[in-house]
């Protein structure tokens, strides 16, 4: 997908790029910091753990750098489904291919599943601590402190505070991360904002909206799978099924009348036309697939087998 915005000089020798991992426990505010640093919803957000299942790119492009930012699931510590051990999976292989980390942490907080994740951290890469939600804390001089505690607990290269949701310090992040990644040219066009397709985009909103409308009402067995997508000029056509686990579990999602599935997806379509600038048709339907979050094939057929 592709803005039109940028004019960058890849020619400058010291034009740097790379690939930076985005990793943390759930509901830290990974997602929304890859949204707030690349200036688009190129990842899904959702107060629900496990909204990030996939690996996905969002990319920032400045005069003198290209971040190729890879937003992870956060790390599950409690549910050994496979759908989980598959986005632990995302986490480790991100971890193993990239110039730079960025370990996301909340202010205040430090928690079991905090230690866990920084467990995981490579020793030969760059690893930045980014301390997200400082807006939250009570008083304002708790934060020096909790930086020097954290500080002690592993050799960060870089210690930034930010609030993600307010896009507070993060021309400062973003200037940090160039200045640590090797000379190159730019990875992708500079006009691109992520490598992922409109058609995964187009799931993955869907799925947030899912999320976002039914609250605990559903168990974490939802999916979403695009049966088939059409573009033609700027129309859009997306036929979708948004899979539950159980029967019980379809009248929640479709709703009284089925105002709860049109809600969903005029929402998503919303967001959609704004993001592809094109008028969509959308389509969605309930299907129950029981068992699917531990059923290799299909996982797979998601796309969620890590």
């Amino acid at each position: 997908m592709h803005t039109s915005e940028s004019q960058v000089d890849s020619t400058k020798p010291s034009f740097r790029a790379g690939y930076v991992a985005v990793v943390g426990r759930p509901n830290v505010g990974k997602s929304t910091l890859t949204n707030a640093l690349v200036g688009a919803k190129v990842s899904i957000v959702s107060k629900k753990q496990q909204t990030t299942r996939h690996r996905v790119h969002g990319i920032v492009t400045t005069d003198d750098g290209q971040i190729v930012l890879v937003d992870t699931p956060g790390f599950q510590t409690r549910h050994k489904r496979l759908l989980n051990q598959a986005m632990n999976r995302v986490v480790t292989q991100a971890l193993a291919d990239v110039d730079l980390v960025l370990f996301v942490i909340e202010a205040g907080k430090w928690t079991a599943d905090d230690q866990k994740v920084m467990r995981l951290l490579p020793q030969g890469v760059p690893v930045f601590l980014v301390i997200n939600k400082v807006d939250r804390l009570p008083r304002k001089d708790l934060l020096l402190p909790f930086i020097a505690e954290r500080a002690n607990d592993f050799p960060y290269a870089e210690i930034v505070p930010i609030s993600a949701e307010k896009k507070r310090n993060l021309d400062d992040l973003i200037q940090t991360i160039v200045r640590y990644l090797p000379e190159s040219e730019p990875i992708f066009d500079p006009d691109t904002i992520t490598d992922r397709s409109e058609r995964f985009l187009a799931a993955e909103y869907l799925r947030e909206k899912v999320f976002r409308f039914l609250g605990d009402e559903l168990p974490y067995g939802t999916a979403v799978e695009i049966r088939r997508y059409e573009e033609e000029g700027r129309l859009r056509r997306i036929w979708a099924e948004i899979i539950v686990e159980r029967d019980a579990h379809k009248p929640i999602v479709i709703g009284e009348g089925g105002e709860r599935i049109k809600r969903i997806a005029s929402e998503a379509r919303k967001e959609l036309e704004a993001l592809l600038d094109a008028t969509v048709y959308l389509d969605v339907w309930v299907k129950v697939r029981g068992g699917w979050a531990d059923d290799p094939r299909a996982l797979r057929e998601l796309g969620l087998d890590g």
